[in-house]
């Protein structure tokens, strides 16, 4: 119990210092792009309205959520075939390099071309820039598959599925993990910043529009919406890397204990 209400505490405290930082150093300002976080807050509820949420919050994470999974499945499956096979994964890498080190933002106007401006477009944004961490760290996962491992399961007779799910996914897990949190954060941005290019609704388009007509304090209203958001989805994340990963977290706390 100690224990949690010191994590808890770890946890907390930075953000409260910040808040606090944040409150003292802007309570006398009367720069317009500057206002006072005591302003923001009471803003906060006027603009934030359960329709606005419905409007711009709810569309931005379904955006958000469809372009993760399919980059997800598309990293898992794809990094998977390269890792496992050495000649693919000779063919591939330099077209994987190549590609990888195009900033996404960059292909926003290119993919407007082709999949137009609706949600398409949105999803597939967040799809070329969360898919790199996944697929990457995918192959590297499954590339330092143990070999006794590998070796043990052909003995027993493990092969085909039953080999895929069970040895090579399950050893692989933890980077594929670490490969998801990396494209979640990514996944933010390119929803903020695919909803900058012509969108009529999410938080995106919302911060813009305050932008645009000059209500700054409503602005930074959107801007702590994304941070709430993105906080959130962390939590969420860390809950469901725990449960899958409950045995990988065991044993590394094991073998910290082992003298």
């Amino acid at each position: 119990m100690r224990g949690v209400l010191l994590r808890l505490l770890f946890t907390v405290a930075l953000p409260v210092v910040l808040v606090v930082v944040w409150w003292l150093a802007s309570d006398g300002s009367t720069n317009v792009f500057w206002p006072p976080l005591r302003t923001i807050l009471e803003t906060f509820p006027d603009v934030w309205t359960g329709q606005r949420l419905k409007d711009d919050v709810l569309p931005s994470l379904w955006r958000l959520t469809a372009g993760y999974a399919v980059a997800a499945a598309v990293g898992v499956g794809v990094g998977t075939v390269i890792g496992s096979y050495r000649r693919v994964r000779a063919v591939c890498e330099p077209v994987l390099e190549f590609l990888r080190a195009v900033p996404p933002p960059v292909l926003v106007p290119v993919i407007m071309l082709f999949a137009g401006i609706g949600d398409t477009m949105k999803i597939v944004v967040i799809v070329s820039g969360c898919v790199w961490p996944v697929l990457l760290n995918t192959v590297e996962g499954v590339r330092a598959v143990d070999p006794v491992m590998a070796e043990t399961a052909r003995s027993y007779g493990i092969s085909g599925p039953a080999r895929l799910k069970d040895v090579v996914l399950r050893s692989a897990s933890p980077q594929i993990f670490a490969g998801l949190r990396q494209a979640l954060s990514i996944g933010i941005i390119l929803m903020v910043i695919s909803e900058m290019f012509a969108a009529s609704n999410g938080i995106g388009f919302t911060v813009v529009q305050f932008q645009r007509s000059f209500a700054i304090p409503d602005m930074w209203t959107g801007i702590l919406v994304l941070g709430l958001l993105g906080f959130v989805l962390s939590v969420v994340f860390q809950l469901v890397e725990r449960r899958v990963l409950g045995w990988y977290h065991g044993l590394r706390a094991q073998t910290r204990r082992s003298p």
